[in-house]
């Protein structure tokens, strides 16, 4: 796997982006966004989902970026059941449940496949750090 420079090139936090591009797509249907803490809490989760994959990627360690993909996986969950509730009364269709469904599965399995790489591999932190650092002069620029 190629070293990931930017949180933007996790393929989970690509379709958790995917994914609240199309929950708020579907929550500003009229029967929906009248639903003031339905479309809050199903927008809160996932805007969680694919924040928390962001700031686990900033922190310094291994195991905290495992914790926030573990949140950010449990933040598909809670939206995949949200999902149940927009569609039993009635603000989403059969298809458009379908197709937020797939989207929360398919974030779900590719945060879960990042972390179990995450936990295979023996890296410990998410910064990569200069194999061969430059000495630092007294006005802290690097000596060439």
């Amino acid at each position: 796997m190629a070293t990931i420079k930017r949180f933007e090139e996790i393929e989970g936090w690509q379709k958790a982006r995917e994914l609240t591009g199309f929950v708020y797509q579907i929550t500003q249907q009229e029967r929906f966004a009248r639903d003031f803490g339905l479309k809050d809490q199903i927008r809160r989760a996932a805007v969680s989902a694919m924040s928390n994959i962001a700031e686990g990627f900033e922190r310094d360690g291994r195991a905290e970026f495992l914790q926030f993909l573990s949140i950010a996986k449990a933040s598909t969950g809670e939206v995949q059941s949200q999902l149940y509730i927009a569609l039993d009364q009635g603000y989403i269709s059969q298809a458009e449940f379908e197709r937020g469904y797939t989207l929360c599965k398919e974030t779900a399995y590719l945060i879960g496949g990042f972390m179990v790489y995450l936990r295979s591999t023996p890296i410990q932190g998410n910064k990569r750090q200069p194999t061969n650092p430059k000495p630092v002069t007294r006005n802290s620029s690097p000596v060439t």
